[in-house]
């Protein structure tokens, strides 16, 4: 649509009328041709001395122009713009990244399937949280991959089909044998250092317990705590088993409690399913919605008219003027 940004310059429009009503005529003294006995030819003429004045008359086409032209004026200084529909940007106000345990103990088929076959662990990860991913349609989402050390795999993004991509490719062993659930904490705090959301939320899944990470877990959630990332802990290993592939609860829950978040144990893929199904459900989208309407200033129509209308009739002028000098001259001759 089409609008002004400062209608009430329209209240110029009438100005011109208001100088002419209100203020004196513009007088100028100029020089005349002075006659020592002017009070006698007066005098013998029968008539009295008064103010001598020459008042220019406008012809037909200053009149038309000249209040055209101001009302052209008046409309360029009131800013004309072609308003265009509105564009809406949809701003996730959340970050969410997922940590995921990748060590060689993920290989265990030991996750029981739907169908009552036992699976691998990771197989049961891939479906569970590539699912998950498919529902977080307006978070931005990065994804860790953590044995040995962590990985980043995929920044903050809401190109959600290369995430899960990524999920899809995932193997055990691939980030090392052991298990650095700290370093994949710290990792995360990092990545989040430069994002702009209010909310950060961090979701841990791992199978065993923290052999080779150099910040304990407890002290990265006491980090995480300070950089208000919520931190959403998942374990998926055996509690009873020995060493690396023992699940250490009392650390995911400390880490959990720590920083707001909650502790989550999974036996099979359908508990592992409800897991992610109730952190979907405790972290509901989040989005700020930026909306702006592009505007086209038009200000130079008008503008451009007007000064293009002085131009003719000055040019016009010109030739008539011209016109009636060489008929007189000739008339002359």
């Amino acid at each position: 649509m089409y609008q002004l940004e400062y209608p009430w310059l329209l209240a110029l429009l009438p100005l011109p009328l208001l100088v002419w009503w209100l203020l004196p005529p513009y007088r100028q003294e100029t020089a005349s041709v002075r006659i020592a006995f002017f009070g006698e030819v007066t005098q013998a003429a029968g008539i009295s001395p008064t103010r001598g004045a020459i008042v220019r008359r406008m012809n037909w086409a200053q009149r038309i122009l000249a209040p055209i032209c101001w009302g052209l004026v008046v409309l360029a200084l009131a800013r004309p713009q072609f308003v265009e529909p509105p564009i809406e940007k949809v701003e996730p106000q959340r970050d969410l990244m997922l940590a995921l345990d990748l060590s060689q103990s993920m290989e265990t088929k030991d996750f029981r399937e739907p169908s009552g076959q036992l699976g691998g662990r990771v197989d049961a990860v891939r479906e569970v949280v590539s699912e998950f991913v498919k529902r977080r349609t307006g978070d931005r989402m990065g994804l860790i991959a953590f044995g040995d050390a962590p990985y980043p795999l995929a920044p903050f993004t809401q190109d959600h089909q290369t995430l899960q991509a990524l999920i899809s490719g995932l193997l055990p062993g691939m980030a090392g044998p052991r298990t650095s659930l700290g370093d994949a904490i710290g990792l995360a705090i990092k990545m989040f250092q430069n994002s702009p959301a209010p909310e950060k939320v961090l979701i841990v899944l791992t199978d065993g317990n923290d052999t080779a990470s150099r910040m304990q877990p407890n002290q990265a959630a006491e980090i995480a705590k300070q950089n208000g990332i919520v931190v959403h802990t998942v374990g998926i290993g055996d509690p009873n088993a020995t060493g690396e592939d023992k699940l250490d609860i009392a650390t995911l829950q400390k880490i959990a409690a720590t920083t707001g978040g909650q502790y989550y144990f999974g036996q099979d893929q359908s508990q592992l399913e409800q897991i992610y199904q109730t952190l979907d459900r405790i972290t509901p989208a989040n989005q700020k919605t930026l909306s702006w309407r592009p505007r086209i200033e038009l200000f130079y129509y008008p503008l451009g008219a007007a000064l293009l209308l002085l131009i003719a009739y000055h040019f016009l002028a010109w030739i008539i003027t011209g016109l009636l000098n060489r008929r007189g001259r000739q008339a002359a001759a």
